[in-house]
């Protein structure tokens, strides 16, 4: 299993509307790609500045690339996503995980 992190921060003031637009965007095409077994969201407030992660789970690379193109190391940013974000983090993290999700 492949855990796939993407960090991103906005200004506090924006945090929840970004959360809501993160929610209807990635997460629900994270959810939607076969391969996907789960997908979070976390956040932590810095003073003006919030840090978010979206930390999702797949059953193997084939099935991240389904979801981020071939280049599966770069981040994929949405539409309004310049809107929120104070920079645009031009790559993802990936581990492999043991353990199971329940």
């Amino acid at each position: 299993m492949i855990v796939r992190l993407w960090h991103g921060k906005t200004s506090t003031e924006n945090a929840e509307a970004y959360m809501n637009y993160i929610m209807q965007t990635g997460v629900k095409d994270y959810r939607a790609t076969p391969g996907n077994l789960n997908a979070q969201v976390w956040q932590k407030q810095e003073g003006d500045i919030t840090h978010i992660w979206t930390v999702s789970w797949w059953v193997n690379i084939e099935s991240i690339r389904a979801f981020a193109g071939k280049d599966y190391e770069k981040a994929k940013y949405y539409k309004e996503d310049k809107k929120y974000l104070l920079e645009l983090e031009p790559t993802v993290q990936h581990y492999e995980c043991f353990g199971e999700i329940r």
